[in-house]
């Protein structure tokens, strides 16, 4: 007869249960829903309202020129527009052309933006770009990309700035305002700048898309703020799908 088999012993209980027991993953938590991107029907009524309340929207960083717009973007890294107008007044003065900024030097124009952060390394990018236009470019800003991006302190979302405000490109760059409201109503979900700029020019009807980074700019600004959106006195507050609406201040 074969051997017979060993009946199991019972089953193990208490502390030493954990040694025997199978390993389970815990649970995971659940994820709340982020509402969907708002469809294009949508997003040209959101637009279109911008429009209407602020038919021609204007940037607040003060300028003459494509070389003073792109020196004003450079400084206003970290830094408020008035923050940056208030310095840049006095320094485009002494110094509203390439040349001048050279000539000015770092010294001259760090004492001219002694009020800004980071003002040593802004100064550095200042004359030094200024130099790279007085000798590669005849001492005028190109609307090229390529070219403004390789300029000292100039990244992607100032080359937008430029191209856009002063040679009219329907360019959308993204700052921490067109990223928040972008993502809040949402006009489309993305985890990066660039990313949430390639989607809104795909998304923005071409009738809106020249203004569109003003509009979304001063709607963060002024009104769908970081801490406290002031949902109350939103002119897209039934479009938005942002939650819980902000309470209008009680009186």
């Amino acid at each position: 007869m074969p051997p017979r088999k060993p009946r199991p012993g019972p089953k193990a209980s208490g502390p030493k249960a954990a040694l025997v027991a199978p390993l389970t993953a815990p649970a995971k938590p659940a994820r709340s829903r982020r509402p969907k991107p708002v469809d294009r029907e949508m997003v040209a009524e959101i637009f279109r309202r911008f429009r209407d309340a602020n038919p021609e929207p204007r940037g607040e960083l003060e300028h003459t020129d494509p070389y003073t717009l792109l020196v004003a973007v450079v400084l206003s890294a970290q830094a408020t527009d008035a923050g940056v107008n208030k310095a840049t007044r006095e320094l485009f003065r002494v110094a509203d052309r390439p040349d001048k900024m050279v000539a000015l030097g770092e010294d001259g124009v760090r004492e001219h933006i002694r009020t800004l952060n980071f003002l040593n390394t802004k100064a550095r990018n200042v004359v030094a770009l200024s130099h790279r236009l007085v000798e590669e470019h005849g001492g005028v800003v190109p609307p090229i990309r390529a070219v403004l991006e390789s300029l000292p302190g100039v990244g992607g979302k100032s080359a937008s700035v430029v191209l856009n405000m002063a040679f009219g490109e329907p360019t959308i760059a993204v700052d921490t305002h067109i990223f928040r409201v972008a993502s809040r109503i949402p006009l489309v979900r993305a985890d990066a700048p660039l990313e949430t700029q390639a989607k809104l020019e795909r998304i923005v009807p071409p009738e809106f898309r020249l203004l569109a980074h003003h509009w979304l700019i001063l709607h963060g600004r002024y009104v769908c703020k970081a801490r406290r959106p002031e949902c109350w006195r939103c002119l897209i507050r039934d479009l938005c799908r942002y939650e819980p609406k902000t309470p209008a201040p009680a009186s």
